[in-house]
C-alpha cells in the first residue's frame, strides 16, 4: 500500500474539512496527519498519535490555545519551513486557507495532490463574505492580507500535480482564479447513521449547522416569518444573538444537539433549508439519507448535490427580499408525499465515505504510477 503524508490547515475543531483530512489518514493506515497547529481538546484518540506539527503549534500553546485567527497570517511561512515527511509515496493537501504553502516544499519528493474545499474565497471574492462587517481599519487590513493571500496561492499552483475540488462551483473557481483545471470530487459524508424511517412526520423546517453570517440563516427566519411555518434552528455560533433578536415566535433555536437529536431532527423535519451559498454543503446531503428534501439556494454546492423534484428544490439565486419571497413561497407550496425517501437515500449514497475513499485510492494509483 501506498505511503501518504496528509497535509491539513490546522485541526482546532471538527469541521467539514476536518473529515476529509480524516478520511483520507483512514484510507491509508500508516499516513501521517501534518497540520500547522492543533488543539489536543479537539483531536479524536485515534489522530493523536499521527499528527505531526509545525513551528506554528509552540505560538498557539503559548497563546493558550484561545483563538487561531491571529496565527493565520504566519501559516504560509511555517508551511515553508516544515520538513518533507522522508519516503512519501505522495502527498495529500487539504486546503481552504494556507496549507497548499506548503507544494512548493513537498514538490519534487512525491507528487503533489490538493483537495481544494475552497480557494480562500474571502481573498478572491468579498460578496461571498455575506454578512460580515468591517471597520475602515479592518477593512484595509484585510484587503492587504487578501492581496497577500492570493499571491500565495498563485506561487503554489505550479507545484501541484493533481487539483481536485469539492465541487463544480469550487472547481469553477479554481480555473477563474488559478487558471487550471480541477477534478470534482465530493467529500465524504457520513451518511449512515440517518435512515429515512418515519420521514417527514414534524411540522417544522429545520436549518443545522454553525450560525455564522455567510450562511444566512436570517433570510430563512424571515421567509418562515413570512410563510407562516415553523422553523427550527439547530447549532450555535457568533451570529446566534443577532439571529435570536430577528425571529419571532415561529422560530426555535435548539442551539447544539446530539448526532442522536440531529439524526431525529433531520428524518422528521418537512424539509432542511439551505439559504447560504456554500462549497459543498454536508447537511443537504444528511438530509437526503435522511430522506427528507432540501430547499436551496441555487449556487454553490447545491447545484451538484440537490437534483430538483428528486432531492429537493432550487430556490432562485437572487438579493436578499427576492429570495426571501421565493423561499418563502416553497415553504408555502413544498408537499413531503412529493418525495421518495427511498431515492433521497439512494441519492445521498453517491456522496457516502466509501464513495469517496475509492475515488481517491483511484486517483493516489493514477499519480503514484
Amino acid at each position: 500500500m501506498a505511503r501518504i503524508a496528509v497535509v491539513h490547515e490546522r485541526w482546532t475543531e471538527q469541521g467539514g474539512s476536518e473529515n476529509v483530512a480524516r478520511a483520507l489518514v483512514e484510507t491509508w493506515p500508516g499516513s501521517r496527519l501534518h497540520v500547522a497547529f492543533a488543539d489536543p481538546r479537539t483531536v479524536p484518540d485515534e489522530l493523536r498519535d499521527r499528527i505531526v506539527v509545525t513551528e506554528l503549534d509552540a505560538v498557539h500553546r503559548a497563546l493558550g490555545r484561545r483563538s487561531h485567527a491571529p496565527l493565520l497570517p504566519l501559516a504560509p511561512a511555517a508551511w515553508r519551513r516544515h520538513r518533507p515527511e522522508p519516503g512519501a509515496d505522495a502527498v495529500l493537501i487539504s486546503h481552504h486557507a494556507a496549507a497548499i504553502s506548503a507544494a512548493p516544499t513537498w514538490a519534487g519528493s512525491a507528487p503533489v495532490i490538493a483537495y481544494v474545499h475552497s480557494p480562500a474565497r474571502w481573498a478572491w471574492a468579498p460578496e461571498l463574505r455575506s454578512g460580515e462587517r468591517f471597520g475602515p481599519v479592518g477593512g484595509l487590513a484585510l484587503a492587504a492580507l487578501a492581496a497577500r493571500t492570493r499571491a500565495v496561492e498563485r506561487a503554489a499552483v505550479p507545484h501541484l500535480d493533481v487539483v481536485l475540488a469539492n465541487s463544480t462551483a469550487v472547481a469553477d473557481r479554481i480555473e477563474r482564479w488559478w487558471g487550471v483545471a480541477a477534478r470534482v470530487v465530493p467529500p465524504p459524508v457520513d451518511i449512515e447513521r440517518f435512515t429515512p424511517d418515519g420521514a417527514g412526520t414534524g411540522d417544522y423546517f429545520l436549518v443545522a449547522g454553525r450560525l455564522v453570517p455567510y450562511r444566512r440563516v436570517d433570510l430563512a427566519i424571515r421567509a418562515a416569518q413570512r410563510a407562516g411555518v415553523r422553523l427550527v434552528v439547530a447549532g450555535d455560533g457568533r451570529h446566534g444573538a443577532a439571529l435570536r433578536r430577528l425571529a419571532g415566535d415561529e422560530t426555535v433555536f435548539l442551539g447544539r444537539v446530539s448526532d442522536a437529536d440531529m439524526v431525529r431532527l433531520q428524518r422528521e423535519a418537512i424539509a432542511t433549508v439551505m439559504p447560504g451559498e456554500e462549497d459543498f454543503g454536508i447537511v443537504p446531503v444528511e438530509a437526503m439519507a435522511a430522506g427528507t428534501p432540501v430547499l436551496a439556494r441555487a449556487a454553490g454546492g447545491a447545484l451538484d448535490t440537490v437534483v430538483p423534484g428528486l432531492s429537493g428544490l432550487h430556490v432562485p439565486d437572487a438579493d436578499d427580499e427576492p429570495f426571501v419571497a421565493a423561499l418563502a413561497a416553497a415553504m408555502h407550496a413544498l408537499r413531503p408525499a412529493d418525495f421518495d425517501p427511498a431515492a433521497l437515500r439512494a441519492h445521498a449514497e453517491r456522496f457516502s465515505v466509501d464513495a469517496f475513499r475509492d475515488r481517491m485510492r483511484a486517483i493516489v494509483a493514477e499519480a503514484v504510477r
